[in-house]
């Protein structure tokens, strides 16, 4: 189940993501979209839930670190594997700060945060009791 949830945030998380960057390349309508693909990548995010019971000793900056690296492991392998099929929906290329076109460095402090709003999400109070039912 947390898998799905977390597919599904994701979803709208990209979607009004891409949507603001629209805005900013002065798209009044404010277009976002997303891939059907990214659905099994966010829903990965799942693993949060079982890291977080080994990491909630450490400070929110700690988690936040990890939840970023691990973030940027699953981006670039699934986005390796995706390209090698050429299948995958982004492509970083035109950025400063990308490596092989797969991750942008510059998304670190925008994975940072929704790594811990992951967290937050799959740690929920009624998130705990529908789980544990």
């Amino acid at each position: 189940m947390n898998f799905i949830k977390c597919g599904l945030l994701g979803w709208c998380i990209e979607i009004i993501w891409t949507g603001f960057h629209s805005y900013a390349k002065d798209d009044k309508k404010m277009m976002g979209n997303t891939s059907i693909l990214m659905f099994p990548i966010y829903g990965m995010a799942a693993v949060i839930k079982p890291m977080y019971r080994i990491l909630n000793k450490h400070c929110m900056f700690v988690r936040g670190i990890v939840y970023t690296i691990g973030i940027f492991v699953m981006e670039y392998s699934t986005g390796y594997l995706l390209k090698k099929k050429d299948k995958c929906p982004w492509d970083y290329s035109d950025s400063k700060y990308n490596i092989s076109g797969l991750i942008r460095v510059d998304y670190a402090p925008a994975w940072f945060a929704v790594g811990l709003f992951f967290e937050k999400f799959l740690n929920s109070p009624k998130s705990r009791s529908h789980t544990n039912k």
